[in-house]
């Protein structure tokens, strides 16, 4: 029986963090485990908001292979501010732009389609339509949820206006697939609230191979003798930078400890005007794949402070790979979330309400005369390996496949 999947994902490799380095992992697994591969995908940019330099000189439809996965891209529209209006802009730039390359596919046994962004829905209910195919949606981020959460309008009544329209028209995306999925528990769930089609539990992994703390060196960034606490992903506006300035300045006395944050975003150079005057707070650009094993297991404490009033519609990726460094992780959130129920229940970091700062100070001044307090570190990178490895992972996902292609 045959096995071909077009995957639509806007963000593939070159990009080798967040949703375009799963893509990347997920559709070279399948090349190897016999599926023909293609993807619809955009020229490469994130996390720096701009076409890599190899890349912007090509024509704006451009076809190329890589590590036997065929991909058709879209020289989409990248703004250099990634305000609600240009990302709309950008979203909807590629979609019109992919309408083409959808056209060259003859044949596909299941499209697979990546949210964000929501637009890639439509294009793989229209591709699969078009070719009898399977279409399973993959959600890596509530999109519509996030944008409202954020508050992008104020107005309290065309707030309920827009959002209603815009859950009629997610829930009317969602329900004509065959099949969906989410990266969390509580995100399925709330996919079981959105529509009535099934629904698959497809969580993030971590390749607990590529970060290892036995194969790790020292990295560069991070080889003071200070207690070394480390932000490592994109800086955007999902993460409580708020509360990161308010412990940066309780510290910034503190001759013991740094914090290292380590990320491109569209709130970088906000946040590095605001702790300017923090001589202990150190800002570096995204590191490349092949160092972030040394720069993940070369910190003391790994730190990720979330906003309390986004409960699973975000499961950070990143989680994982710093529970895997098995260095202790700090994390703020909504304690209803699932990472906080995960936290509560597994001893395998810390967990609290955004709203609690002064225990976020005593844990972190604990953990500065303490460095030896590694066991939570230890048993997170067993949770990690037991639960999350890429290889258990992608092959239960294989093995799904499968049998939908065979139905």
């Amino acid at each position: 029986m045959s096995k071909s999947i077009t995957i639509i994902s806007l963000n593939y490799a070159p990009e080798d963090t967040a949703i375009g380095l799963y893509s990347t992992q997920m559709a070279e697994y399948l090349h190897l485990n016999g599926w023909s591969v293609t993807v619809i995908a955009g020229f490469p940019y994130y996390p720096h908001w701009k076409i890599l330099d190899s890349y912007k000189d090509k024509k704006n439809y451009f076809e190329e292979s890589i590590n036997g996965v065929s991909i058709l891209r879209y020289k989409q529209f990248v703004p250099s501010d990634p305000k609600f209006l240009n990302r709309i802009f950008h979203i909807s730039n590629f979609t019109y732009g992919s309408i083409r390359n959808l056209k060259k596919i003859k044949s596909s046994d299941i499209v697979l389609s990546i949210i964000p962004f929501t637009s890639a829905a439509w294009l793989g209910k229209k591709l699969s339509k078009k070719l009898n195919a399977k279409h399973w949606i993959h959600v890596q981020d509530f999109e519509f949820d996030i944008a409202l959460d954020t508050g992008i309008i104020p107005n309290k009544s065309l707030n309920k206006i827009v959002t209603k329209k815009l859950f009629q028209i997610e829930s009317k995306i969602l329900n004509s697939a065959d099949i969906v999925s989410s990266i969390s528990y509580g995100m399925v769930d709330r996919l079981k609230h959105k529509c009535s089609t099934k629904t698959y539990y497809f969580p993030n992994w971590t390749d607990d191979k590529a970060i290892n703390p036995i194969s790790a060196m020292q990295h560069l960034y991070l080889k003071s003798n200070k207690f070394k606490v480390l932000y490592a992903g994109n800086i955007g506006e999902k993460q409580d930078w708020k509360l990161f300035i308010k412990i940066a300045e309780h510290f910034k006395n503190n001759n013991l400890i740094e914090f290292n944050i380590v990320g491109n975003g569209s709130y970088k150079n906000k946040l590095v005007n605001f702790t300017k005057d923090i001589k202990n707070v150190r800002h570096f650009h995204l590191v490349p794949f092949e160092e972030l094993n040394d720069l993940l297991c070369s910190a003391d404490l790994h730190i990720l402070f979330q906003k309390s009033k986004v409960i699973d519609t975000v499961m950070p990726s990143k989680i994982s790979g710093m529970m895997a460094s098995e260095v202790p992780c700090l994390i703020t959130g909504n304690k209803k979330s699932e990472v906080a129920k995960i936290y509560a229940t597994s001893y395998v970091g810390f967990f609290y309400n955004s709203s609690d700062y002064q225990s976020v100070i005593d844990k972190i001044t604990e953990l500065i005369s303490n460095k030896k307090a590694l066991k939570v570190g230890k048993n997170a990178r067993k949770y990690i390996v037991n639960k999350f490895s890429r290889n258990k992972i992608l092959e239960e996902f294989n093995t799904k496949l499968t049998t939908i292609n065979e139905s």
